[in-house]
């Protein structure tokens, strides 16, 4: 089994758009990750969620990597885009269309898919 730092690295890097938030797109359990994933659904993205709420380390690990401190965090071909605001903000401005198309082409479904990450007993 790999890390845990390993598996999250993993979902940055090999799938399209990643969300890391809090909750499932079925139970979305904070209002911030419901924004972020609100504004990957309207252009159209293919969204990868992971649930941090399982184990605190998963967010620490999360940070750690990302050198970003809170969620949601939302990732574009491995790239940081931010959370619920930044990613708001590049909506509103058409600017996360752009990067989505940039990266993903249009020629896409806006499937979603959720990852449960491997635990190692703490």
């Amino acid at each position: 089994m790999s890390t845990l730092s390993e598996q999250i690295a993993e979902v940055i890097e090999k799938e399209p758009v990643a969300l890391f938030m809090k909750g499932t797109p079925q139970m979305v359990m904070c209002g911030n990750s419901q924004r972020a994933l609100s504004a990957l659904h309207a252009v159209g993205a293919p969204i990868t969620t992971v649930d941090i709420l399982p184990d605190p380390r998963i967010r620490q690990e999360l940070a750690e990597i990302s050198g970003w401190p809170t969620i949601p965090q939302v990732f574009v071909k491995g790239e940081l885009i931010g959370g619920a605001d930044i990613t708001e903000e590049l909506l509103a401005s058409g600017d996360l269309q752009r990067k989505v198309d940039e990266a993903l082409g249009s020629d896409r479904a806006p499937d979603i898919k959720v990852v449960a990450l491997e635990l190692a007993p703490a």
